[in-house]
């Protein structure tokens, strides 16, 4: 059973920085991309960050380039969000998700990820 645990999520004041983490659980961890994402009420889930499986590519949106970095350890089946300089804006839910399938290339669209933890609030006051 693929077990993915997000943590780290509270409240931060705009410029302030959380660093979110995810356990991962059930699947060879190594062999599969990573990906956050983040839901605001009403809105859709929408693509934050992505990290290869062997760690050597990541990618971001360009409205948290620059101030958001995804990491990931293979050897403790965890990834975590590093994200700075927030602002109100990056108030949601975030996700993590594993990619659908082993060894895949790079994915920005939640229909490319099979698996996704239960999420954890990060809320950003003005």
């Amino acid at each position: 059973q693929v077990q993915l645990v997000e943590s780290g999520g509270g409240l931060v004041q705009a410029g302030g920085s959380l660093r979110l983490s995810c356990a991962v659980s059930g699947l060879t961890f190594a062999a599969y991309a990573m990906g956050w994402f983040r839901q605001a009420p009403g809105k859709e889930r929408e693509f934050v960050a992505w990290i290869s499986w062997r760690a050597g590519a990541t990618s971001y949106p360009d409205s948290v380039k620059g101030r958001f970095t995804i990491s990931r350890d293979n050897a403790k089946n965890l990834v975590s969000l590093q994200m700075n300089s927030l602002q109100p804006e990056d108030t949601a839910v975030y996700y993590c998700a594993a990619a659908r399938n082993r060894f895949s290339a790079r994915a920005t669209m939640p229909q490319d990820f099979g698996s996704w933890g239960q999420g954890t609030q990060v809320t950003v006051s003005s």
